[in-house]
């Protein structure tokens, strides 16, 4: 059983990688918008979709494929910005919430059509074969994973805490019309957010889709695993976000080897459960999510 402790670690921390970079994308429009956007696993599942066609099966160069995916994401990140929050009348959180579990379930049902219903990879940046470490048999791909992860977080946090725009996106979440009245275009700030959430979901799929392949349905479940972990760290606090990742995936990989992989998903919620019940603003205390209304700062 010991034995089995590095390699579930691994694993762990892989997933967690990636369940904290959607956590994060999902932060990112919170923190904007005060809003949880469900289609933000669709970001990944088209970053991955995008570049097994363009590198794995038209084997465009790398440096050309990369930013030609971002562009893909990023455009459907907007559109999906335009539907949920772009028309005049003023929407709920709860309306916007469900325009965009409507819209995750449109992106994968397209991506099925444009695509198939089949698996798809494309090879890992510094190949596919494994090495030993502590005991483990790494991937190298996981190494890109974990790296991307960190750099994301650490590059998030600096750039709320330290920058105006970071600054100016959470006055927008907190109060859209006085962050108006101080002379914050909130429009711009919730531009910004989609664009950057969309592309961090669009290099989240690129670096794990050659490890853990991707398919036109894996949206959803991401988006679940992410925005719980968002949720279960605290929402609106990146650190937060990642952490929760780290800890559902470290969850689930530990009960899967030692437990049974049935009661996987059964464990990790029952977790997240009792963390909001007694600790409702998550482990790290971000802000609850409230019925906020999009006032007309938002038009035109």
């Amino acid at each position: 059983m010991w034995n089995e402790i590095p390699q579930t670690l691994l694993a762990g921390l892989t997933v967690g990688s990636l369940y904290a970079l959607v956590a994060v994308g999902g932060a990112l429009i919170f923190n904007a918008a005060n809003f949880i956007n469900f289609a933000q696993g669709e970001f990944v599942m088209l970053g991955g979709m995008t570049m097994a066609s363009l590198y794995g099966d038209a084997h465009w160069p790398i440096w050309l494929a990369i930013p030609a995916t971002l562009l893909v994401t990023v455009t459907i990140g907007m559109a999906l910005m335009k539907v949920s929050i772009r028309p005049g009348s003023s929407r709920s959180t709860v309306s916007v919430l469900i325009v965009t579990i409507g819209a995750s379930m449109f992106i994968s049902g397209i991506a099925r059509h444009v695509w198939d219903a089949d698996i798809h990879r494309f090879p890992g940046f510094s190949g596919d074969r494994p090495f030993d470490f502590a005991g483990a048999a790494v991937a190298p791909q996981s190494l890109w994973i974990i790296a991307t992860a960190l750099l994301a977080v650490i590059c998030l946090v600096l750039f709320f805490n330290r920058t105006g725009m970071g600054r100016a996106m959470k006055a927008c979440s907190i109060d859209p019309v006085a962050a108006s009245l101080m002379g914050i275009d909130v429009r711009l700030m919730i531009v910004v957010s989609f664009i950057m959430s969309s592309a961090l979901g669009a290099v989240a799929g690129i670096v794990a889709t050659p490890l853990m392949l991707t398919d036109y349905a894996g949206g959803m479940l991401l988006a679940i695993k992410g925005l719980s972990a968002a949720m279960l760290g605290g929402m609106g606090n990146i650190l937060g976000a990642a952490l929760g990742g780290l800890l559902i995936a470290l969850l689930e990989t530990f009960s899967t080897t030692f437990i049974s992989s049935s009661l996987k998903d059964v464990v990790t919620f029952l977790v997240i459960i009792n963390v909001l019940l007694f600790l409702p603003r998550g482990l790290m205390g971000g802000r609850l999510i409230e019925d906020a209304v999009h006032d007309d700062v938002l038009e035109d």
